[in-house]
Protein backbone atom coordinates (compact mmCIF):
# COMPACT_ATOMS: atom_id res chain seq x y z
CA UNK A 1 0.00 0.00 0.00
CA UNK A 2 2.72 2.46 1.05
CA UNK A 3 4.92 1.37 -1.86
CA UNK A 4 2.04 2.28 -4.15
CA UNK A 5 1.80 5.76 -2.62
CA UNK A 6 5.55 6.29 -3.03
CA UNK A 7 5.34 5.08 -6.63
CA UNK A 8 2.42 7.41 -7.27
CA UNK A 9 4.34 10.38 -5.94
CA UNK A 10 7.31 9.42 -8.12
CA UNK A 11 5.06 9.30 -11.15
CA UNK A 12 3.56 12.67 -10.24
CA UNK A 13 7.00 14.18 -9.82
CA UNK A 14 8.21 12.78 -13.15
CA UNK A 15 5.20 14.15 -15.03
CA UNK A 16 4.91 17.46 -13.18
CA UNK A 17 6.53 19.45 -15.98
CA UNK A 18 4.20 17.98 -18.59
CA UNK A 19 1.09 18.63 -16.49
CA UNK A 20 1.90 22.13 -15.33
CA UNK A 21 -0.13 23.83 -18.08
CA UNK A 22 -2.96 21.30 -18.17
CA UNK A 23 -5.28 20.53 -15.30
CA UNK A 24 -6.86 17.54 -17.02
CA UNK A 25 -3.81 15.35 -16.38
CA UNK A 26 -3.55 16.04 -12.61
CA UNK A 27 -7.29 15.54 -12.26
CA UNK A 28 -7.09 12.19 -14.03
CA UNK A 29 -4.09 11.15 -11.96
CA UNK A 30 -5.77 12.20 -8.73
CA UNK A 31 -8.93 10.29 -9.58
CA UNK A 32 -6.91 7.19 -10.39
CA UNK A 33 -4.89 7.61 -7.21
CA UNK A 34 -8.06 7.88 -5.12
CA UNK A 35 -9.50 4.79 -6.79
CA UNK A 36 -6.30 2.85 -6.05
CA UNK A 37 -6.22 4.08 -2.46
CA UNK A 38 -9.84 3.10 -1.95
CA UNK A 39 -9.06 -0.35 -3.32
CA UNK A 40 -6.13 -0.60 -0.92
CA UNK A 41 -8.44 0.55 1.85
CA UNK A 42 -10.96 -2.17 1.02
CA UNK A 43 -8.18 -4.79 1.00
CA UNK A 44 -6.83 -3.44 4.28
CA UNK A 45 -10.27 -3.54 5.87
CA UNK A 46 -10.67 -7.15 4.79
CA UNK A 47 -7.25 -8.01 6.20
CA UNK A 48 -8.09 -6.14 9.40
CA UNK A 49 -11.30 -8.13 9.75
CA UNK A 50 -9.37 -11.38 9.28
CA UNK A 51 -6.71 -10.39 11.81
CA UNK A 52 -9.38 -9.29 14.28
CA UNK A 53 -11.14 -12.60 13.82
CA UNK A 54 -7.86 -14.44 14.50
CA UNK A 55 -7.27 -12.31 17.59
CA UNK A 56 -10.78 -13.06 18.83
CA UNK A 57 -10.31 -16.74 18.14
CA UNK A 58 -6.96 -16.76 19.96
CA UNK A 59 -8.55 -15.05 22.94
CA UNK A 60 -11.37 -17.58 22.97
CA UNK A 61 -8.90 -20.46 22.73
CA UNK A 62 -6.82 -19.00 25.57
CA UNK A 63 -9.89 -18.73 27.76
CA UNK A 64 -10.88 -22.30 26.90
CA UNK A 65 -7.39 -23.61 27.70
CA UNK A 66 -7.38 -21.69 30.98
CA UNK A 67 -10.73 -23.10 31.96
CA UNK A 68 -9.58 -26.64 30.97
CA UNK A 69 -6.39 -26.29 33.05
CA UNK A 70 -8.41 -25.13 36.04
CA UNK A 71 -10.81 -28.00 35.52
CA UNK A 72 -7.94 -30.58 35.45
CA UNK A 73 -6.65 -29.16 38.71
CA UNK A 74 -10.09 -29.41 40.30
CA UNK A 75 -10.39 -33.01 39.13
CA UNK A 76 -6.95 -33.91 40.56
CA UNK A 77 -7.97 -32.40 43.91
CA UNK A 78 -11.23 -34.33 43.86
CA UNK A 79 -9.42 -37.63 43.19
CA UNK A 80 -6.99 -37.04 46.03
CA UNK A 81 -9.85 -36.17 48.35
CA UNK A 82 -11.66 -39.38 47.39
CA UNK A 83 -8.51 -41.34 48.35
CA UNK A 84 -8.39 -39.54 51.69
CA UNK A 85 -12.06 -40.24 52.33
CA UNK A 86 -11.54 -43.92 51.44
CA UNK A 87 -13.96 -43.76 48.57
CA UNK A 88 -11.25 -44.67 46.08
CA UNK A 89 -8.09 -46.68 46.10
CA UNK A 90 -5.20 -44.42 46.98
CA UNK A 91 -2.82 -45.76 44.29
CA UNK A 92 -5.48 -45.49 41.60
CA UNK A 93 -6.48 -42.06 42.83
CA UNK A 94 -2.83 -40.90 42.77
CA UNK A 95 -2.38 -42.27 39.22
CA UNK A 96 -5.48 -40.48 37.92
CA UNK A 97 -4.63 -37.28 39.77
CA UNK A 98 -1.11 -37.35 38.27
CA UNK A 99 -2.61 -37.85 34.79
CA UNK A 100 -4.97 -34.92 35.37
CA UNK A 101 -2.10 -32.69 36.43
CA UNK A 102 -0.09 -33.79 33.37
CA UNK A 103 -3.02 -32.83 31.13
CA UNK A 104 -3.25 -29.56 33.01
CA UNK A 105 0.38 -28.78 32.22
CA UNK A 106 -0.19 -29.47 28.52
CA UNK A 107 -3.29 -27.31 28.55
CA UNK A 108 -1.41 -24.49 30.26
CA UNK A 109 1.17 -24.63 27.48
CA UNK A 110 -1.60 -24.32 24.90
CA UNK A 111 -3.04 -21.49 26.96
CA UNK A 112 0.29 -19.65 26.86
CA UNK A 113 0.53 -20.12 23.09
CA UNK A 114 -3.02 -18.88 22.59
CA UNK A 115 -2.38 -15.94 24.91
CA UNK A 116 0.76 -14.98 23.00
CA UNK A 117 -1.14 -15.24 19.70
CA UNK A 118 -3.92 -13.09 21.13
CA UNK A 119 -1.45 -10.43 22.23
CA UNK A 120 0.36 -10.53 18.87
CA UNK A 121 -2.83 -10.32 16.79
CA UNK A 122 -4.33 -7.59 18.96
CA UNK A 123 -1.12 -5.58 18.54
CA UNK A 124 -1.31 -6.15 14.79
CA UNK A 125 -4.94 -5.02 14.81
CA UNK A 126 -3.93 -1.81 16.57
CA UNK A 127 -1.21 -1.11 13.98
CA UNK A 128 -3.52 -1.89 11.06
CA UNK A 129 -6.24 0.35 12.48
CA UNK A 130 -3.72 3.19 12.73
CA UNK A 131 -2.64 2.69 9.11
CA UNK A 132 -6.24 2.50 7.97
CA UNK A 133 -7.00 5.77 9.75
CA UNK A 134 -4.03 7.32 7.98
CA UNK A 135 -5.19 5.90 4.67
CA UNK A 136 -8.71 7.25 5.21
CA UNK A 137 -7.27 10.65 6.07
CA UNK A 138 -5.14 10.54 2.91
CA UNK A 139 -8.16 9.65 0.79
CA UNK A 140 -10.17 12.49 2.31
CA UNK A 141 -7.27 14.88 1.66
CA UNK A 142 -6.97 13.78 -1.94
CA UNK A 143 -10.71 14.02 -2.48
CA UNK A 144 -10.59 17.62 -1.25
CA UNK A 145 -7.65 18.29 -3.55
CA UNK A 146 -9.61 16.75 -6.39
CA UNK A 147 -12.55 19.05 -5.70
CA UNK A 148 -10.16 21.99 -5.69
CA UNK A 149 -8.59 20.88 -8.96
CA UNK A 150 -11.99 20.44 -10.59
CA UNK A 151 -13.09 23.88 -9.39
CA UNK A 152 -9.86 25.41 -10.64
CA UNK A 153 -10.32 23.60 -13.93
CA UNK A 154 -13.82 25.02 -14.37
CA UNK A 155 -12.70 28.53 -13.43
CA UNK A 156 -9.66 28.39 -15.70
CA UNK A 157 -11.74 27.14 -18.62
CA UNK A 158 -14.39 29.80 -18.10
CA UNK A 159 -11.75 32.50 -17.68
CA UNK A 160 -9.82 31.26 -20.69
CA UNK A 161 -12.96 31.23 -22.80
CA UNK A 162 -13.88 34.74 -21.68
CA UNK A 163 -10.38 36.05 -22.31
CA UNK A 164 -10.34 34.39 -25.71
CA UNK A 165 -13.64 35.98 -26.62
CA UNK A 166 -12.43 39.34 -25.40
CA UNK A 167 -9.19 38.92 -27.33
CA UNK A 168 -11.08 38.02 -30.50
CA UNK A 169 -13.35 41.06 -30.33
CA UNK A 170 -12.79 43.30 -33.41
CA UNK A 171 -12.80 46.61 -31.57
CA UNK A 172 -11.96 48.52 -34.74
CA UNK A 173 -14.80 46.91 -36.63
CA UNK A 174 -17.23 47.52 -33.78
CA UNK A 175 -16.28 51.18 -33.54
CA UNK A 176 -16.57 51.55 -37.29
CA UNK A 177 -20.05 50.02 -37.19
CA UNK A 178 -21.09 52.39 -34.40
CA UNK A 179 -19.71 55.36 -36.35
CA UNK A 180 -21.69 54.29 -39.41
CA UNK A 181 -24.84 54.00 -37.34
CA UNK A 182 -24.18 57.43 -35.85
CA UNK A 183 -23.67 58.94 -39.32
CA UNK A 184 -26.85 57.27 -40.54
CA UNK A 185 -28.88 58.70 -37.64
CA UNK A 186 -27.40 62.16 -38.19
CA UNK A 187 -28.26 61.95 -41.90
CA UNK A 188 -31.84 61.01 -41.07
CA UNK A 189 -32.12 63.86 -38.56
CA UNK A 190 -30.68 66.34 -41.08
CA UNK A 191 -33.08 65.07 -43.75
CA UNK A 192 -36.03 65.52 -41.40
CA UNK A 193 -34.94 69.10 -40.63
CA UNK A 194 -34.59 69.81 -44.35
CA UNK A 195 -38.12 68.59 -45.07
CA UNK A 196 -39.37 70.79 -42.22
CA UNK A 197 -37.67 73.88 -43.65
CA UNK A 198 -39.07 73.09 -47.09
CA UNK A 199 -42.56 72.82 -45.61
CA UNK A 200 -42.15 76.24 -43.97
CA UNK A 201 -40.95 77.78 -47.24
CA UNK A 202 -43.92 76.35 -49.19
CA UNK A 203 -46.47 78.34 -47.11
CA UNK A 204 -48.46 80.99 -49.01
CA UNK A 205 -49.15 84.53 -47.84
CA UNK A 206 -52.69 83.47 -46.99
CA UNK A 207 -51.27 80.70 -44.79
CA UNK A 208 -49.08 83.24 -43.06
CA UNK A 209 -52.05 85.63 -42.58
CA UNK A 210 -54.19 82.86 -41.15
CA UNK A 211 -51.36 81.77 -38.94
CA UNK A 212 -50.86 85.35 -37.71
CA UNK A 213 -54.57 85.80 -37.01
CA UNK A 214 -54.63 82.48 -35.25
CA UNK A 215 -51.72 83.54 -33.07
CA UNK A 216 -53.44 86.84 -32.01
CA UNK A 217 -56.81 85.17 -31.33
CA UNK A 218 -58.59 87.06 -34.19
CA UNK A 219 -61.19 84.89 -35.87
CA UNK A 220 -63.12 85.27 -39.10
CA UNK A 221 -66.30 86.25 -37.27
CA UNK A 222 -64.68 89.27 -35.55
CA UNK A 223 -63.14 90.34 -38.84
CA UNK A 224 -66.62 90.13 -40.42
CA UNK A 225 -68.10 92.31 -37.66
CA UNK A 226 -65.43 94.92 -38.27
CA UNK A 227 -66.16 94.85 -42.00
CA UNK A 228 -69.95 95.31 -41.38
CA UNK A 229 -69.23 98.17 -39.05
CA UNK A 230 -67.07 99.80 -41.70
CA UNK A 231 -69.87 99.45 -44.26
CA UNK A 232 -72.53 100.92 -41.91
CA UNK A 233 -74.36 97.64 -41.84
CA UNK A 234 -73.84 97.31 -38.12
CA UNK A 235 -74.71 100.04 -35.48
CA UNK A 236 -71.84 101.82 -33.80
CA UNK A 237 -70.99 101.30 -30.22
CA UNK A 238 -73.22 104.21 -29.07
CA UNK A 239 -76.17 102.79 -30.90
CA UNK A 240 -75.49 99.44 -29.32
CA UNK A 241 -75.49 101.06 -25.88
CA UNK A 242 -78.80 102.90 -26.49
CA UNK A 243 -80.44 99.78 -27.80
CA UNK A 244 -79.13 97.87 -24.81
CA UNK A 245 -80.53 100.52 -22.41
CA UNK A 246 -83.93 100.49 -24.16
CA UNK A 247 -84.07 96.73 -23.93
CA UNK A 248 -83.18 96.83 -20.24
CA UNK A 249 -85.87 99.52 -19.56
CA UNK A 250 -88.48 97.47 -21.36
CA UNK A 251 -87.55 94.39 -19.35
CA UNK A 252 -87.74 96.44 -16.10
CA UNK A 253 -91.23 97.79 -16.96
CA UNK A 254 -92.47 94.33 -17.73
CA UNK A 255 -91.07 93.04 -14.43
CA UNK A 256 -92.76 95.87 -12.47
CA UNK A 257 -96.09 95.12 -14.13
CA UNK A 258 -95.75 91.46 -13.24
CA UNK A 259 -95.01 92.28 -9.56
CA UNK A 260 -98.06 94.69 -9.33
CA UNK A 261 -100.39 92.08 -10.77
CA UNK A 262 -99.13 89.51 -8.32
CA UNK A 263 -99.66 91.90 -5.35
CA UNK A 264 -103.24 92.70 -6.45
CA UNK A 265 -104.00 89.06 -6.75
CA UNK A 266 -102.74 88.42 -3.25
CA UNK A 267 -104.85 91.30 -1.83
Amino acid sequence: MWEFIKRLFRIGKAEANNAVDKLERPITMTKQGIRDLKKDLDDSLKSLAEVKATAIRSKREANNHKEAADDYKKKAKALLQMAVDGRKDEADANRLAAEAMSRREETLKLYQISLENQTKFEGLVTKMEGKIRTLKSQIAKWENELKTLIARDKVSKATGKLNKELANIDSGGTLAMLEKMKEKVEEQEALADAYGEMADESKTIDDEIDAALGDTGIHGSSALDDLKREMGLMPEEEEKIEIKEKVEDTIKIEVDKTDTTDNDAKS
